[in-house]
């Protein structure tokens, strides 16, 4: 990264205007995220949304990429699901619909109207969400706390639910203003300023935490020191296995395989063009962070269905198992020959690798490549033009593609096998390492993403000063 340039670059008034209106986006988000929804008394509703949310894995993962709105009860705690589930089934409209994969190739103007498309489609899904989430918190998790709605009437849930569903929407948009202004995907920035914002709030658990002499302080040297040496040596092994996963993390991320292109020499009159050498780039991870992302939306409606079950009081059977099975495991849960524990990182892992092939395969068109390569005149040495070229090319990918799925699946487990670890040598048993990996995994691939992007628009605005 060349902060040279890029603080050289921001004395463009049009460069400093688009990282100004992204900045912009982010602090009126983090305004949207303290907005409660208009229903009952905000303090004491607040407080028992907090009580439950923080009782299991998924409500705190679904706040921790809500940016605290879960907990808060924000008119945006419903997110970015129902776009991000808008875009799943048109991608898979998209490969399954012939009418619309000619459409996605059109260009500009097709991908246009598919992305318009999934717009719509996630408007009716941030209304059902929204249902879902209100009827769950009447029905179960007000149940014992009835005084708190008792001056609410109909009408008062039905401006909730619209207040929700218009929160997500305008989340969207945000997302899509991002966008614009070319400096990395606008709904991955969201999501990666949702992490963030809970930073503060995590060094201070561990500082409470640390400062906590409860069971006896620190002696060194026959020194008195006010801190806990079990906590000290935990927030060192955390510090020390983050800065490991996030070599290895961007090792991964920046792993790519370069084939060689070379252009035909032409000779055209008195003129001749091409006889040169260019380079196509593969990433050994195309997808980025998109796979994590899904996997984790697709993991977490299992549990939100058994939640509806369960309040519902329909089907109680299914119901408890959907939550058992589709929750973050406990580091105890593994031990005892329970196999219902495997279920949510074996399913997390294999959700990943299957999205990794999903998403490669639509962001990287090998046919479409070989037909530009062969109207160029290009071509790579030892592989015939056309459908041999194509043909190369999608081996290639789908050899990167295997190694990459795998190592993401991996890393995105890691966090599981770390949490075993700390209870089993350390007695400790909800060190939530397995939400924190996954938010890891996402800040890192979405920073990575948003400074390349960065770096090439400065690169484009302060090209000439290095004619």
């Amino acid at each position: 990264m060349q902060w040279k340039m890029v603080l050289k670059s921001l004395k463009n008034k049009d460069m400093l205007k688009r990282v100004l209106i992204v900045l912009g986006i982010v602090v009126v988000y983090r305004f949207l995220a303290h907005v409660p929804v208009p229903l009952a008394e905000p303090t004491k509703f607040k407080e028992i949304v907090d009580s439950v949310v923080n009782s299991t894995d998924l409500g705190g993962f679904m706040n921790l990429i809500s940016g605290g709105a879960l907990t808060k009860f924000s008119i945006i705690l419903v997110g970015l699901s129902p776009f991000i589930t808008a875009s799943i089934i048109t991608q898979l409209l998209t490969k399954a619909v012939p009418k619309l994969e000619e459409l996605n190739n059109d260009g500009e103007s097709g991908r246009r109207k598919i992305n318009q498309w999934t717009r719509m489609i996630a408007v009716p899904l941030a209304i059902l969400q929204a249902i879902a989430y209100i009827f769950i918190l009447r029905q179960s998790v007000l149940a014992g706390n009835s005084a708190t709605l008792d001056s609410t009437t109909t009408m008062d849930w039905v401006v909730a639910i619209t207040a929700m569903s218009a929160g997500s929407i305008v989340l969207m948009w945000l997302g899509e203003l991002i966008t614009e202004q070319g400096i990395g995907n606008g709904i991955s920035m969201v999501i990666f300023a949702s992490i963030i914002s809970q930073l503060p709030t995590t060094v201070s658990t561990l500082g409470s935490a640390l400062m906590d002499t409860s069971a006896g302080g620190w002696h060194l040297l026959g020194i008195y020191i006010p801190i806990n040496p079990l906590i000290l040596a935990v927030i060192a092994a955390l510090a020390v296995a983050s800065v490991l996963l996030l070599y290895l993390l961007v090792k991964v991320n920046e792993a790519q395989r370069v084939i060689t292109i070379n252009y035909a020499k032409r000779v055209h009159g008195n003129s001749s063009y091409g006889g040169v050498k260019s380079i196509l780039p593969l990433k050994l991870i195309a997808a980025g962070v998109v796979p994590v992302i899904f996997a984790v939306a697709f993991l977490s409606l299992p549990a939100f269905v058994g939640q509806i079950l369960k309040s519902a009081g329909k089907m109680p059977g299914l119901a408890t198992n959907l939550i058992t099975w589709f929750k973050a495991p406990s580091p105890g849960s593994f031990t005892g020959g329970n196999w219902t524990a495997f279920i949510y990182p074996v399913a997390y892992f294999l959700l990943v690798v299957g999205f990794t092939y999903f998403y490669t395969s639509i962001i990287f068109n090998a046919n479409e490549i070989a037909d530009n390569l062969q109207k160029q005149g290009g071509f790579i040495e030892g592989v015939r033009p056309g459908k041999k070229t194509e043909q190369y090319l999608t081996s290639i990918v789908n050899r990167l593609t295997l190694l990459g799925s795998l190592a993401l699946g991996f890393i995105a487990i890691m966090p599981f096998v770390a949490d075993y670890l700390m209870y089993t040598f350390a007695g400790i048993q909800n060190s939530n390492l397995s939400i924190s990996g996954t938010g890891l995994l996402i800040v890192v691939t979405v920073a990575l993403e948003g400074l390349r992007q960065l770096n090439s628009r400065s690169l484009m605005i302060t090209y000439d000063d290095y004619q």
